[in-house]
């Protein structure tokens, strides 16, 4: 077997005026020049790259993005910056801190009847967005299936997030998880809490698998670690990742408490708990009793119909009859009321953060 290696070619039209500034500024190292009396190439290597600077090359000169973690210590802290040949230099941050926006709130309702679209995500899985507007990028909610079951084409993965959730409302998963163990085993009612960065891979799966997950913020990094196994060799079921722990939380070994909303009662998933207050999740029944008008005080609240019916009320809305694979935001301050409840209604309720007040009006 031969080795093999790549380069990126680059345009130049006068050599000489390159050689300074990727060895110097861009502390590259340069490995090969020619022809002695006259170069017109130059190969550097250096940052995963390894660039061919040749003069009268047809390609435009591109852009170089260079992560690094200290940027104000590169290049004399410079952040943009054109080589003499014209290609474009960014510098920026190789862990920049993850920024959480805003929450534009809204009062969402969507509904599986309205046939949003399902499209192909990562994996070979399909998704269904439960929140489009993202409320302004604060999160993400997708349904996700997979209609045939069997092996799932994944690799060691981790996401940059402020918090995750995998919640399963149908069929079953295996998922391997970084100091965890061998492979989980995800059933109807069970969820999974990811803190930011823990590795993972997806397994095998059940025809008809569907999950709900959450995602804060709406847009994050997922990253291949490819250097990983799993399972690894030890098992840390207290450690944190960013504060948080990982949580297996099995739905049939779960007490139903009352709730707090009148004419509820669930059971807490720990995810308050491990998370140290960043979300809650809750799954919720009806008890029997009156359902009353009330307000939140919290930031986002995000409703999953698993089961059942009911109908969501909201002061100056017209009412919505929801069914189960509905979905729904109240925003803070919005006088609402669940009303018409089935006995077999299952909600799943995702709040963030973990504790807030709830008024009855």
């Amino acid at each position: 077997m031969t080795d093999t290696r790549a380069e990126i070619r680059l345009p130049t039209s006068e050599l000489r005026n390159d050689l300074a500034f990727f060895t110097k500024v861009l502390n590259m190292r340069l490995d090969m020049i020619y022809p002695a009396d006259n170069p017109e190439v130059a190969v550097f290597t250096g940052h995963g790259l390894r660039l061919r600077i040749e003069k009268g090359a047809a390609e435009p000169p591109g852009t170089i993005r260079i992560l690094t973690a200290d940027p104000d210590d590169f290049a004399g802290g410079e952040r943009v910056l054109t080589a003499p040949n014209g290609t474009r230099i960014e510098i920026d941050a190789l862990n920049p801190p993850l920024v959480l926006p805003k929450t534009e709130h809204a009062f969402v309702v969507r509904r599986l009847a309205d046939q949003a679209p399902w499209v192909i995500g990562r994996a070979g899985m399909l998704y269904r967005d439960l929140v489009p507007s993202r409320l302004g990028g604060a999160m993400i909610a997708s349904h996700i299936r997979i209609p045939d079951g069997g092996p799932v084409p994944d690799m060691v993965h981790f996401h940059k997030v402020g918090f995750q959730l995998i919640f399963c409302i149908r069929g079953w998963v295996d998922v391997v998880y970084e100091d965890q163990g061998g492979p989980i085993r995800l059933h109807p009612g069970d969820c999974f809490i990811q803190p930011p960065e823990i590795r993972h891979r997806v397994l095998e799966a059940s025809d008809g698998i569907e999950v709900i997950e959450i995602g804060v913020p709406a847009e994050h990094v997922t990253e291949i670690d490819h250097e990983m196994v799993l399972p690894t060799g030890q098992l840390r079921r207290a450690r944190e990742w960013q504060g948080q722990r990982f949580v297996h939380n099995a739905g049939a070994s779960g007490d139903f408490r009352p709730f707090r909303l009148p004419g509820f009662v669930a059971r807490d998933t720990t995810i308050n708990a491990n998370t140290k207050g960043v979300a809650s999740v809750m799954v919720a029944k009806p008890d029997g009793g009156e359902t009353r008008w009330t307000i939140h005080r919290g930031d986002i609240l995000f409703t999953f119909v698993m089961k059942g019916s009911m109908v969501l009320e909201g002061e100056g809305k017209d009412p919505f009859t929801l069914q189960a694979g509905d979905a729904f935001v109240i925003p803070p301050g919005l006088r609402t009321r669940y009303s018409a409840v089935s006995g077999d209604l299952e909600l799943l309720e995702v709040s963030l953060p973990g504790v807030f007040s709830t008024e009855q009006v």
